[in-house]
């Protein structure tokens, strides 16, 4: 049992976008359910977030990550995005990859005695009414952070012509066929045996250049596999075509596995130089051969998340320009969320930054949510972020967006009634009796002419409400199961007469 522990007795927060009071005699109906994604990044690479360090006792790890998905939770957020695959290693049981050197401090040793990290973190976020996204690395098979030989069971070292030594890190070769077909066997086995929402990848395709003594830039050494399989396209399209099937048949894999687990990318946050006109930046579609904008018009992902992790008064690589060229590109009406860099602050940015981006992301034209970089910054409350984000931008809850093009199941309440307790309480009840499981419940609830809303978790089954000289009782109550994919389902309402 988590203990992690729920307020007894709620406390309704308002939604911001409701109005205030009205002289009317019809009250307001229920508003729209509020939906935006609020996402953590939980790296594991080096041991960035968690654990604190490698070869910690197993009940410090499991506490170390139940207190950063409370600290998710209390800030506001919705959802977390952990590492589990940084380097072609696993942190999870697999028979396809070593046990990560970030758990144990050697690659391929297993944590003693033997848990299964991402099943505990599945577990526990959605206990919380967080959604999981496991988050993987497909290519890079050794880090620069890495300080443990690579285990004989890393797919590098079982079959080393696929893989390159490359500055510090060793990289598979994202142009072997053999080397795609792994990282999608891996995919289809941590979707298959996980409840996780989504699979997620970040901007690691062909790797950010490296350079030599000199200052020039080292050429990555594919020219083996360009040969073979070329088949007369240029070296650029060459490598970008191998992406592209990459990415696109990682989506395929997902959905043959569990139509409602979600795919989504976080590239990098420019596309191409001068596109909108006036950004500059590092060519993503040319030097890390990820044509992001491809992906995000086909509808190959269910999700975009740009890393953004520039200012808004920064010119040429500006917040706004870049969010709002995004979504111009948004054809098939994917969610987009905005990366953004919570971890910067006390370097180039203040805590208000972080939370004006926020705002800017809630705009006309803007994104469907957010992930912060990273859960670190948050847990040292960095110049004050987790404190002003809570306070301000992240105060009123909010469900994580649906994703109707892929699963539209969903729980139906039971047994739902409301009885009187004394003068000045009222007890709520209710039970699910599905096959679809319940990740959070929507509460909406009117006092007079206002409707308040909040997010309960998938375990609850009561509720108290107290009435006061200055809270009026409720008068309409809704709460709504929510299953997976974001479905609403079946309510349970209850009417004051």
């Amino acid at each position: 049992m988590s203990p992690f522990r729920w307020l007894p007795v709620l406390m309704l927060a308002t939604w911001s976008g409701l109005a205030a009071p009205v002289a009317s005699r019809t009250p307001p109906p229920p508003p729209e359910l509020p939906r935006e994604l609020r996402a953590l990044w939980i790296a594991t690479k080096g041991n960035i977030d968690w654990p604190s360090k490698p070869g910690l006792p197993v009940a410090r790890q499991q506490q170390e990550l139940r207190l950063l998905l409370d600290l998710a939770r209390n800030t506001g957020l919705n959802a977390v995005v952990l590492q589990v695959r940084p380097q072609g290693d696993a942190l999870y049981e697999s028979s396809l990859e070593p046990w990560s050197e970030y758990l144990s401090g050697r690659e391929g040793i297993a944590p003693t005695p033997r848990w299964d990290p991402l099943d505990f973190a599945t577990r526990e976020a959605h206990e919380r009414g967080l959604e999981l996204h496991a988050w993987i690395n497909p290519f890079r098979a050794k880090a620069d952070t890495s300080r443990s030989p690579i285990a004989p069971s890393n797919f590098a070292a079982r079959r080393p012509e696929l893989a390159h030594s490359y500055g510090t890190q060793v990289w598979l070769d994202p142009g072997e066929p053999a080397v795609r077909e792994h990282g999608l066997r891996v995919i289809a086995d941590l979707v298959k045996r996980y409840d996780i929402d989504a699979l997620h990848m970040d901007d690691y395709f062909y790797p950010y250049p490296v350079k030599d003594a000199s200052g020039n830039e080292v050429p990555f050494p594919d020219d083996r596999s360009f040969r073979r399989h070329a088949q007369g396209r240029s070296l650029s399209d060459w490598r970008r075509a191998n992406v592209d099937e990459f990415v696109q048949s990682a989506a395929d894999v997902v959905h043959a596995q569990k139509p409602w687990v979600q795919f989504g990318v976080s590239p990098f946050g420019i596309w191409r130089p001068n596109v909108p006109q006036g950004i500059r930046g590092l060519d993503a579609y040319e030097t890390l051969s990820a044509d992001a904008r491809k992906w995000f018009t086909e509808g190959w992902v269910d999700y975009l998340t740009p890393q953004l992790y520039w200012n808004i008064d920064q010119r040429e690589q500006s917040f706004p320009v870049l969010l709002s060229w995004w979504a111009s590109q948004n054809s098939r009406n994917r969610h987009l969320y905005a990366g953004i860099a919570s971890a910067r602050v006390g370097t180039d940015r203040n805590a208000q930054e972080i939370a004006s981006q926020v705002r800017l992301v809630r705009q006309p034209g803007g994104a469907n949510g957010l992930m912060l970089w990273n859960a670190g910054s948050l847990r040292a409350n960095k110049g004050g972020v987790t404190e002003l984000l809570r306070s301000t931008v992240l105060r009123s809850p909010a469900l994580p967006p649906a994703t109707p093009w892929r699963w539209t199941n969903a729980p139906a309440l039971t047994d739902f009634e409301i009885t009187p307790k004394g003068r000045s309480a009222y007890r709520a009840s209710w039970d699910v009796r599905s096959q679809e499981p319940v990740r959070q419940f929507a509460l909406q609830v009117r006092r007079g002419f206002v409707w308040s809303f909040d997010v309960l978790p998938p375990g609850r089954r009561d509720l108290t409400f107290y009435a006061s000289p200055n809270l009026p009782a409720p008068e309409e109550v809704r709460i709504i199961p929510i299953g997976r994919a974001g479905a609403a389902g079946g309510a349970g309402y209850w009417r004051r007469h």
